[in-house]
């Protein structure tokens, strides 16, 4: 994609960076959580409002990104072969990430030790999420693939389904593909309603400062420092699993695939990664991350097809928090996992983990499912991880995104459809990229 060359521009202000606004809001939000905690839990509105203002954007973006993606695309093999190529790429990473927690939990085995009786743990604390977890056990792959398939497509756009939103939209771009030139003016239609939304979008991330602080300053005055203590150590270990999955593993195929740079690439999506950590919610920096996707040289039809998919198919994250848990659970409990115990935990995992996005609770719902397929170890375990589950989803949310971006990039080199050039550029910070204002990317002016 080459961005239109607009007039250099002396930098902005530090204090107007997006960035800048972001990190004072969580830095405040944390002293307001230490300091007034009752006060601070009564914030929490300005990241529910937040959240809630992304939500209200995400489906149509996604459909109009999707639809514009592949009727722009012209050949729909082509839309078909990334497709393809997208989920080759999601389950040879899901299954890594898998062994990744696997090898992590027994090298560390962070629950050896507790010595945790299960008689002694209280069920009632996981009675909804084991009733979720049953639904979703006893549907099976079948009740998984009729629930990708929307009622109505107005109610996948009303519910934010982003899967039946993404189901709905490439049947909508193959049909307006075939159709040809009598589709052109809703191609052209749907492209002007993504360009309006788009700049709606850069209006509300505007507000993610007020939402970060919102979120910290609750999350700090609810649960408190010392809410980390009783299970430090898995909650330490998740986080340094999912930075040596980022960094070593995601680092190495990017490096391989496109000869980028992870660090760069993670400096670039700084601003997204800090409202994700602040929010555990990889849902509340969709639209901006695919519209930076793009300005980095991903064709749009690849953004608009690998992003979608990749938050249902893609969790790199919340496979490594499964093996991991469901290892630290074995282990707290006492209970001896045989190999052939392993390899059931990893093949449960690989399926399971497709079901994750978009399921109330999900992280606990599926990892409950995973659980319950496993006969050897104790369902009821899972209270163990319950109160740490909101520290752990931060990491989840921002390692499941990382692993999106990066499948984007892969893909897009994997197909041709990256223009690593203007890439190398954009990280390195020769070139601009605003969303706020949803203009092209820049020339930044020498020093």
């Amino acid at each position: 994609m080459n961005p239109a060359a607009v007039s250099l521009k002396p930098p902005s202000p530090l204090y107007k960076s997006l960035f800048v606004q972001v990190v004072a809001g969580l830095v405040l939000g944390i002293v307001l959580g230490v300091a007034v905690p009752g006060f601070a839990t009564g914030l929490k509105f300005f990241s529910d409002a937040f959240l809630k203002l992304i939500s209200m954007i995400v489906a149509p973006i996604v459909f109009c990104v999707v639809v514009h993606g592949i009727a722009g695309a012209g050949d729909l093999r082509k839309v078909g072969r990334v497709g393809g190529k997208a989920l080759i790429y999601f389950e040879v990473m899901t299954t890594v990430a898998l062994i990744v927690g696997l090898l992590l939990a027994f090298l560390v085995a962070p629950g050896k030790g507790m010595n945790i009786n299960v008689a002694n743990l209280d069920s009632h604390a996981l009675a909804s999420y084991a009733d979720n977890a049953h639904k979703l056990q006893g549907g099976g792959i079948g009740s998984f693939v009729l629930n990708i398939i929307p009622t109505t497509s107005f109610d996948a756009l009303s519910r934010n389904d982003v899967l039946q939103v993404l189901f709905f939209a490439v049947v909508f771009g193959v049909s307006l593909a075939l159709v040809g030139e009598r589709g052109k003016p809703v191609s052209e239609m749907v492209e002007s309603v993504s360009v309006v939304l788009f700049r709606a979008m850069g209006l509300i991330v505007r507000l993610a400062p007020l939402g970060v602080l919102g979120a910290v300053a609750y999350t700090v005055g609810q649960y408190g420092v010392g809410s980390l203590r009783q299970l430090i150590s898995l909650v330490a270990l998740f986080w340094v699993a999912v930075a040596i999955f980022v960094v070593v593993v995601l680092g190495t195929v990017m490096r391989l695939a496109t000869g980028l740079n992870i660090l760069r690439f993670l400096a670039y999506f700084r601003e997204e990664l800090t409202i994700v950590l602040a929010t555990a919610s990889s849902d509340a920096v969709l639209p901006q991350i695919m519209r930076k996707l793009e300005r980095m040289g991903v064709k749009d039809s690849v953004v608009g097809l690998v992003v979608p998919t990749g938050y249902s198919f893609n969790l790199d994250a919340f496979s490594i928090y499964l093996t991991l848990a469901t290892v630290f659970i074995a282990q707290a409990t006492n209970t001896p996992l045989s190999f052939g115990d392993l390899l059931l935990v990893l093949g449960i995992s690989l399926v399971t983990s497709k079901g994750a996005h978009g399921v109330p609770g999900s992280a606990i719902v599926i990892l409950a499912a995973t659980l319950n397929a496993v006969p050897a170890i104790p369902a009821i375990g899972l209270v163990l991880v319950l109160s740490v589950d909101w520290f752990i989803g931060m990491a989840r949310a921002l390692g499941n995104l990382i692993g999106n971006c990066v499948a984007t990039v892969v893909i897009g080199a994997w197909e041709g459809d990256l223009d690593v050039a203007l890439a190398r550029k954009v990280l390195r910070g020769d070139v601009a990229v605003d969303l706020t204002g949803d203009v092209a990317a820049e020339p930044v002016p020498a020093e």
